[in-house]
């Protein structure tokens, strides 16, 4: 049971990442892999690419087709969609992060303690 958190922790984590890249520039599936390793993801395509095509499929990224030494290449861009869950996540990563690494009870806060 813990690994299956972990898991579904982890695949949010790489979904805010794919939205991240994907509003600074375009970018393909290889290089999303290449990104996540750097941050210690072990992502193969078999996990990745079904996450991207949710993501499309719900909106919040579009793609579009280059041509790349011959072979074709998807790109992806953040949506307007994307862009709104992307900034609600920040405030809510943001949030997160204080409480559990700063120690910081958000609950305590908004009480005035």
């Amino acid at each position: 049971m813990p690994d299956d958190v972990l898991r579904h922790l982890f695949l949010g984590f790489i979904r805010l990442h794919v939205l991240y890249h994907a509003e600074k520039e375009p970018i393909c599936g290889v290089e999303l892999i290449d990104e996540l390793r750097h941050h210690g993801y072990d992502v193969g395509p078999g996990t990745l690419y079904p996450l991207l095509h949710q993501l499309q499929e719900a909106g919040h990224v579009t793609s579009a087709d280059q041509i790349v030494a011959g072979k074709r290449r998807k790109n992806l861009r953040i949506t307007a969609k994307g862009k709104r869950l992307l900034a609600k996540a920040r405030t809510q990563l943001k949030e997160l992060a204080t409480e559990i690494l700063d120690d910081v009870d958000a609950r305590q806060r908004r009480k005035g303690k």
